[in-house]
């Protein structure tokens, strides 16, 4: 029987297939038909500090409103049923969770302050999650900030939540810093237990007839496990063992975690694959895994695990610079154009 276990961040796992962050994660009628499916484990939706904080103003305003015309009111408050929160209905699912479920439910927090970063984490971890990942989306658009002011700020925030809960933190990335290699090896020295690669940052649209901007969400293409894998194949030799490392972004298939798995990751994390086909789709995502590794002679995910890194590979430059040539030259015309005619819509 091949063996799938891994270690993500010190918590043994029966797959390296973990559902992460969206909509099907944070019911729990869902969150068990993940687990029948074979889910090692899941990732929660991200709490925003944001959402919190413009609820708290809400109510206050809500409950001040006519004090300054009314002076009687500020004596006065009627009764009202306990309010449930943003924050409330977070913790409450994360207990909701791990009450029902055998597999590891980690939290996932994204806040905008230094404070708020900490309290929430310490929040998340009194309400039992298993681990915390950090969701460091955020744009550098301050012309004033520099590009070492904005990773100085990001690993100090990354060291107080790390030394704030004794809990496993993992860090989800965007692809954008100055130089990914020097900064995954920094967040990890922060004391981080595992990067995740990458953040998705979803673009926004225009409409046309408002001119309004508008949210646009796209849900990932197999083709966009491609930078995860590139990265991963070059941190995972430069990083300390105990660091984990997870693929998300495009993968869709058995043959995606395999992927993910030979360049070096840990796991392997899946969401659009799982709206598109429904929770019950992690079970040919296991069952295309297993074929694989049974036709290719394949024991154990830690046989598998790093064999294509740029430690491993017969041609480690293929994930760096020297691809980038090989890449344009491949291009094929398509049957019927010339490389100067038209292409018609």
């Amino acid at each position: 029987m091949t063996d799938l276990r891994t270690n993500y961040l010190g918590i043994g796992l029966r797959s390296p297939i973990v559902a992460s962050a969206g909509p099907l994660t944070r019911e729990l009628e869902t969150a068990q038909r993940l687990e029948g499916a074979g889910a090692a484990a899941i990732v929660l939706p991200s709490l925003f500090e944001e959402e919190i904080v413009h609820e708290e103003v809400e109510l206050t305003s809500a409950l001040e409103a006519g004090a300054e015309h009314f002076p009687e009111a500020l004596e006065y408050f009627p009764r009202f049923p306990e309010i449930d929160s943003v924050l409330d209905r977070y913790l409450a699912t994360i207990s909701e969770l791990k009450d029902a479920l055998e597999i590891p439910v980690i939290a996932s927090l994204n806040a905008t302050t230094t404070g708020g970063w900490i309290r929430y984490a310490q929040l998340l971890a009194n309400a039992g999650a298993d681990a915390i990942e950090l969701n460091l989306y955020r744009l550098a658009a301050d012309p004033e900030r520099r590009a070492a002011d904005v990773e100085a700020g990001d690993l100090r925030l990354i060291s107080d939540v790390v030394a704030a809960v004794d809990l496993p933190v993992a860090v989800k990335l965007g692809p954008y810093y100055t130089a990914m290699a020097n900064f995954a090896h920094q967040v990890a020295a922060a004391g981080a237990r595992g990067l995740v690669l990458f953040n998705r940052f979803y673009q926004p649209d225009l409409d046309l007839e408002t001119r309004d901007v508008v949210p646009r969400i796209d849900l990932s293409q197999p083709w966009e496990l491609r930078l995860p894998l590139r990265w991963i194949a070059i941190l995972r030799p430069m990083l300390d063992p105990a660091v984990s490392l997870a693929a998300t972004s495009g993968v869709h298939s058995g043959g995606d975690v395999v992927k993910a798995l030979m360049v070096g990751a840990d796991v392997a994390m899946t969401t659009s694959a799982l709206l598109r086909h429904g929770p019950e789709h992690l079970a040919t995502v296991e069952a295309e895994l297993r074929a694989w590794m049974t036709e290719h002679d394949y024991e154990s995910v830690a046989e598998l695990r790093g064999s294509v890194s740029t430690a491993t590979s017969d041609d480690p430059a293929a994930f760096e610079r020297a691809n980038y040539l090989r890449t344009l030259h491949s291009w094929t015309t398509p049957a019927g154009l010339t490389p100067t005619s038209p292409t018609r819509g």
